[in-house]
């Protein structure tokens, strides 16, 4: 097990600030494989991540969070990019615990109670997903949003497990110019006003030219991230899952 001190992360983080992504990749695959994951939400500001992905590590585990909530367009996307970048997607779901609550009440949460929505359908998987890991490489870029502007290329969450951020000093130009240069497809979404694609329920287009690409997201709500970027992440929901799934209320047919 590779064990970094807070200094010495510190250190590498301010350094990789001058790094390339794929010199960024290449350091975390070598120092925390196999005990390192990378999540995407399969976008098009994915695509430069998964590319490199494929070329430096292809059989890195790619983690790919369903919901149960996706747009169609989004999960055709998912399998095309896995089949035409050779990556290795393990798809997490909630917990199955949660069916019969979700079964009951999921088509309401985004609206009555966004934050406990993306934890169970998000957060929690993950959070799961990685308990076994020492590391996970993320996507997000600092030009995103006011929380992940903050956010360093590598960051230690309070369980010790390390987030690894390449991409975080790119910006959307960035983004466009790989994806023009290696002629990748774009999400389906993108040309109809969708430059961020989340969950259908909690997503719109934009207007473009007078609109950030994220304020599509959770409109209407005081939210601007799921959970997964945010100290949400690093903590556990004390409403027992026992609670709602009752074996009668588990009955496939009910």
């Amino acid at each position: 097990m590779t064990t970094l001190d807070d200094a010495a992360l510190r250190r590498l983080s301010q350094e990789f600030e001058e790094a390339e992504p794929q010199e960024i990749i290449a350091w975390a695959a070598e120092t925390f494989c196999p005990a390192l994951a990378v999540t995407s939400s399969f976008q098009t500001q994915s695509l430069p991540l998964l590319h490199m992905i494929a070329a430096i590590r292809p059989r890195l585990r790619v983690f790919f969070i369903d919901t149960g909530m996706h747009f169609w367009e989004t999960l055709l996307f998912r399998e095309h990019l896995e089949a035409e970048l050779g990556l290795n997607v393990v798809d997490l779901y909630p917990d199955d615990r949660w069916r019969p609550f979700l079964r009951n009440f999921g088509r309401r949460l985004p609206l009555e109670d966004p934050n406990l929505c993306c934890y169970l359908r998000k957060v929690q998987p993950l959070q799961k997903a990685m308990s076994e890991l020492q590391a996970w490489i993320s996507g997000i870029r600092r030009d995103q949003t006011a929380v992940r502007a903050r956010a360093q290329i590598l960051e230690r969450h309070a369980n010790g497990l390390i987030k690894v951020n390449p991409l975080l000093n790119w910006t959307r130009d960035d983004i466009e110019a790989y994806r023009k240069r290696y002629n990748l497809p774009a999400h389906p979404l993108l040309r109809k006003g969708y430059p961020s694609v989340g969950c259908a329920p909690c997503t719109r287009p934009v207007a473009p030219g007078t609109e950030d690409e994220r304020a599509g997201r959770w409109v209407g709500q005081e939210k601007r991230e799921c959970g997964l970027h945010t100290e949400m992440f690093d903590k556990t929901l004390t409403l027992s899952l026992e609670t709602l799934a009752t074996p009668e209320a588990d009955e496939e047919n009910c």
